[in-house]
C-alpha cells in the first residue's frame, strides 16, 4: 500500500505539482490571443442562454441553460467556500486577485474543450447526445488515439465518479452534524436514497433537478453576500484595494508575498472552475444547439459564474469581516467562512452556509456520476455494467458521508484528475485549428446578418461528425443558412 501511495504521490508531484498550472495557464493566454480574446467578444451573448427563447425546441432534449447548470453544480462545491478561504488565509487578500486572473484566462480554456465536445458529439437516437473529451479524441484526432480516449474515461471515473463523490458525500454528512447535530448515517441515508432516485433518471432527470437547485443554490449564496457588502459599503474601496496592492506586492499580508498570492490564487481557480481539466466539457456535449460555439460561450459563463462570482461572493464575506486577520493561523477553510458570516449576521447565518454547503455538495455528486457514466460509456455500452456502476456509486456516497475516514482511501483522486487534465489539453492543442475553423464559421454568419449561426456539417465534410446531431442545419427555422454560412478552408 505504501508502495501505490507513493506512486499516485509522484503522479501528483508530475501533474499538480510543477507541469499542469504552468501549462494550464500558457495554453489559456495562447487560446485567448489566438481566438481574439473571443471570451470577451461574446461576453454579451452569455447571458442570452438565461432566456427562455434560447432553449432547445425539443422537449426530449437538455438545453443549453439545463447543460450550463448542471456544469456550473459540478464547478460550484464546497472549495468555493472552503478552498477560497484556505487561498486567502496561505496566501493573503491578492490570491483573489489571480483567481480572477485565471478565471478569465479559463474562458476561454473552457469555450474552446467545449465546443470541440459539442463538435463531435454523438446522438443517443432519443433527443438526448453524449461526447466530452473521450469523444473528441476517437472522432477528432482518430481511432489509432481510441487508447488515450480509455485512459482518460479510466481517469474521469476513478477521480471524478468515486474519489469526489466520497468527499462530497463526508462534506454534506459532516456540516450536517456539525451545524444541526444530525448523525453521519442518517445523512449518508438520505444522500444514498436521493442519489440513486436522480441517477436512476439518467442525465434528463440531472438536467431537470439541476434546473431547480442550482438557480436557488446561486442566488441564496450571491444574496447572502451581497447583504455583507452592503452593511460594510463603504469599505469596500478599501478590500478591493487591499487585493491588488497584495497581488502585486504593494502591501503583504502573509509571508511569501506575490509568490504565495499567485499560487494560492492560480491553484485555487483552476481547482474551482475546472477549465481545461477535461470534466466539463462531457456536459457541455448534452446540449441541444445550433452551433458548437454557442454552447462554448455558454460554458465560458460557466467559469465566470464559478470565479468571478460565487468565489468573489466568499472573499468579500471574509475579507470585510473582522475575523481574518493577515497572517494569522488556526481559523481556516469553512470555519473561517462561517465565523466571518456569524460576525457580521447573526447566528442564524451558520445555518444557511449549512444549508448552502449541502446543496454544492449535492450538485457536485450528481455531476460527478454524469461524469462517471460517460467514461463508463467508452469502455462499454452494457446496461449491466451501468447498474453495477450507480450502485456502486451510491454505496460510495453513502460510505463517504458515514465513515469520515474512508475518504482516506481516495488518495488517487487529485494524481488521476492531473492525467485527465494533461490528457485533454494534449488532445485539445491538437485540435485547436478546427476550433478556429467553426469560430470563424460563426463569425462569418453573425457577419452576414444571421441571429442565431446554424452549424451545417456539409461544409466540414473532412471531419468525422455525426450529421444526425446537427439537424437544425435541415429545418425550415435555418432558411438563411445557404446564402450565409461561408464554407471554411481545412487549412485555414
Amino acid at each position: 500500500m505504501d508502495m501505490i501511495r507513493s506512486l499516485f504521490g509522484l503522479i501528483e508531484d508530475l501533474t499538480w505539482g510543477w507541469s499542469l498550472i504552468p501549462i494550464l495557464v500558457i495554453f489559456g493566454v495562447f487560446i485567448t490571443l489566438m481566438s481574439g480574446f473571443v471570451q470577451f467578444e461574446y461576453f454579451g451573448r452569455m447571458f442570452r442562454v438565461l432566456s427562455s427563447k434560447n432553449q432547445s425546441g425539443d422537449p426530449n432534449a437538455i438545453s443549453a441553460r439545463e447543460a450550463l447548470l448542471v456544469s456550473v453544480g459540478g464547478r460550484v462545491g464546497g472549495g468555493n467556500i472552503a478552498g477560497v478561504a484556505v487561498a486567502i488565509t496561505l496566501g493573503g487578500p491578492g490570491a483573489v486577485f489571480w483567481m480572477w486572473v485565471i478565471a478569465l484566462i479559463g474562458m476561454a480554456t473552457s469555450l474552446v474543450e467545449s465546443s470541440l465536445a459539442q463538435l463531435y458529439k454523438r446522438s443517443n437516437g432519443d433527443g438526448t447526445y453524449r461526447g466530452g473529451p473521450a469523444s473528441y479524441i476517437i472522432y477528432g484526432l482518430g481511432a489509432q488515439y481510441r487508447w488515450l480516449a480509455v485512459l482518460y474515461a479510466v481517469c474521469l471515473m476513478a477521480a471524478f465518479a468515486f474519489g469526489f463523490n466520497a468527499f462530497q458525500g463526508n462534506t454534506f454528512a459532516g456540516a450536517a452534524n456539525d451545524s444541526l447535530g444530525i448523525e453521519r448515517v442518517w445523512s449518508g441515508l438520505l444522500l444514498a436514497v436521493t442519489t440513486g432516485f436522480i441517477v436512476y433518471g439518467g442525465i434528463r432527470r440531472i438536467a431537470k433537478v439541476a434546473d431547480v437547485i442550482i438557480p436557488i443554490m446561486a442566488v441564496g449564496y450571491i444574496a447572502m453576500a451581497l447583504m455583507v457588502i452592503v452593511l460594510n459599503l463603504t469599505a469596500v474601496p478599501g478590500v478591493l484595494w487591499t487585493i491588488v496592492a497584495n497581488a502585486f506586492g504593494l502591501e503583504e499580508a502573509v509571508s511569501g508575498g506575490v509568490g504565495a498570492a499567485l499560487a494560492q490564487g492560480l491553484r485555487r481557480g483552476l481547482f474551482s472552475n475546472e477549465a481545461g481539466l477535461g470534466s466539463a466539457p462531457n456536459v457541455a456535449a448534452t446540449a441541444d444547439v445550433r452551433h458548437p460555439i454557442s454552447q462554448g460561450i455558454t460554458q465560458s459563463f460557466s467559469v465566470f459564474i464559478d470565479t468571478i462570482i460565487i468565489c468573489s461572493c466568499t472573499a468579500f464575506m471574509i475579507l470585510l469581516s473582522p475575523v481574518y486577520v493577515p497572517g494569522a493561523e488556526g481559523i481556516d477553510g469553512v470555519a473561517l467562512t462561517q465565523q466571518s458570516l456569524v460576525s457580521q449576521l447573526g447566528g442564524w447565518s451558520q445555518y444557511f452556509l449549512t444549508f448552502a454547503i449541502l446543496l454544492f455538495a449535492f450538485s457536485s455528486i450528481i455531476y460527478n456520476y454524469y461524469l462517471g457514466e460517460t467514461a463508463l460509456g467508452v469502455m462499454t455500452n452494457n446496461r449491466s455494467a451501468l447498474h453495477v456502476l450507480r450502485l456502486a456509486i451510491i454505496v460510495v456516497v453513502f460510505l463517504g458521508a458515514t465513515a469520515p475516514g474512508a475518504t482516506a482511501v481516495f488518495f488517487f483522486s487529485d494524481p488521476l484528475m492531473g492525467v485527465l487534465a494533461l490528457v485533454n489539453l494534449m488532445a485539445v492543442m491538437m485540435l485547436f485549428p478546427v476550433v478556429l475553423r467553426i469560430l470563424n464559421d460563426f463569425r462569418a454568419q453573425l457577419r452576414a446578418g444571421v441571429e442565431r449561426p446554424v452549424l451545417d456539417p456539409k461544409n466540414f465534410a473532412d471531419l468525422d461528425l455525426d450529421h444526425s446531431a446537427w439537424s437544425y442545419a435541415t429545418r425550415a427555422e435555418a432558411p438563411a443558412l445557404e446564402e450565409a454560412t461561408v464554407p471554411i478552408s481545412p487549412r485555414a
